[in-house]
């Protein structure tokens, strides 16, 4: 016994002793924020042979007092007065899609106590804080543990609870597995709302939601929804935990919504059906989430060159119901599908793998095979040809194709009454 008091007495007074039992050389700790001397024990590290272990203590937002007592307010800034410390405000914008979705996870939580709200130690990124501050029994943070807050939400989904997963795109990618084996496998109603998806800006390659649509379609009993704008995204949240025969993934953007008026009653959504919000004839985008009102845009800027296309807003990446597209595609000879995910495995190609034998030329527009750095968003658009100008050249592109060759159209693979 006295032993064993020993060796964790010895553990507690030199802190590398765990890490040179396991093999590793220990060095440290070292004063982070002294670069000359951390870049020279680096340097020196090089020479050392076998695994190292180099502990370094940095303090965030040091050198910067507000900072230093305020680190999370500190951790993203935008331009800001460091005399006073404030944000410099820029001009007034629609509410975020965030915002949105804090307030109205809030609004039915207070309606149904059997919603619960889990994150894994992003509560003011995902807009959770808000949760947290006026429902505290029902929140969880989980810490930084996306794999457990998955495997959380199986479990009290069924006890008979409706667990709501905020999370960024990005990290629900560590919890494949668990959203595979311990949730669609068991078709347990579980909510997971990710935000960021699609371009995440100036946060980077490691941060771009740039996946999901294809990760997670790929996945029996998972239905995927996306929102055109941030008043369809709390009739989606409604839909989805008004669903308790699976589990239902809603992904948003970062950033502000489309400034649209926002209605006061929920309603559910037709299942695996959108809706066409600009008529036209002949070539059809079929848009989803974030890329629906640029995409409305661009046929704008298409009809002043005579090209009128029709635009249809998905809202469903899977399911998404073969009857209902051949009736909003009816009469349409080619087809644009746009989104900003990668287009491998993504929305265009649930859209090609549907219409596989319709016999209609496809062009998706998306995020190509490759990582995108860091950047505004606009930019970052513009890069892979997700902006408005470049998605009415594809338009305008594909209608000069449908000139030289017009005889397809999806008008007789409607179904029969």
């Amino acid at each position: 016994h006295l032993l064993r008091i020993a060796k964790r007495m010895k553990v507690l007074l030199f802190p590398g002793l765990l890490f040179e039992e396991m093999g590793f050389t220990y060095l440290g700790p070292v004063d982070g924020h002294d670069l000359p001397k951390l870049i020279e024990i680096l340097q020196g590290v090089k020479s050392l042979k076998g695994p190292v272990l180099l502990h370094v203590v940095t303090k965030k937002g040091r050198g910067y007092e507000k900072a230093e007592n305020e680190p999370i307010k500190y951790h993203g800034v935008t331009k800001w007065n460091p005399e006073t410390g404030e944000m410099v405000k820029g001009p007034a914008t629609p509410p975020t899609y965030t915002k949105v979705f804090s307030q109205t996870l809030c609004r039915m939580a207070k309606e149904d106590d059997r919603i619960v709200a889990i994150t894994a130690a992003m509560p003011e990124g995902t807009g959770l804080d808000a949760f947290r501050d006026q429902i505290e029994d029902r929140y969880f943070d989980v810490g930084l543990g996306e794999q457990h807050a998955v495997t959380f939400a199986a479990g009290l989904a069924c006890g008979g609870l409706k667990p709501v997963v905020a999370i960024y795109s990005t990290f629900l990618q560590r919890a494949f597995d668990q959203i595979e084996h311990d949730v669609a496998l068991q078709k347990l109603p579980v909510l997971f709302c990710l935000d960021r998806g699609g371009f995440a800006g100036d946060d980077g390659a490691t941060h771009h939601g740039a996946f999901d649509l294809s990760y997670l379609r790929m996945i029996p009993n998972l239905t995927i929804m996306a929102p055109k704008d941030e008043n369809e995204l709390q009739h989606m949240m409604k839909t989805a935990l008004n669903y308790r025969q699976g589990p239902v993934a809603i992904r948003y953007p970062r950033g502000a919504g489309e400034g649209v008026a926002m209605d006061t009653a929920w309603h559910l959504l037709p299942w695996g059906r959108g809706e066409v919000v600009r008529e036209g004839e002949g070539i059809a985008v079929l848009a989803i989430g974030n890329t629906v009102h640029p995409s409305i845009r661009a046929a704008e800027i298409a009809a002043k060159s005579g090209v009128n296309a029709r635009v249809i807003n998905a809202r469903f990446v899977k399911p998404l119901e073969k009857d209902w597209l051949l009736e909003a595609l009816a009469g349409v000879k080619r087809v644009i599908t746009v989104e900003e995910n990668a287009v491998a495995g993504g929305f265009g190609s649930a859209v090609r793998e549907l219409l596989a034998d319709c016999d209609i030329p496809i062009r998706s527009l998306g995020i190509p095979d490759r990582f995108i750095e860091h950047g505004p968003q606009p930019k970052l658009r513009a890069l892979v040809g997700l902006s408005e100008p470049q998605i009415a050249d594809a338009i305008l592109a594909v209608a000069g194709a449908s000139k030289a060759s017009d005889s397809s159209s999806l008008a007789n693979a409607l179904p029969t009454a």
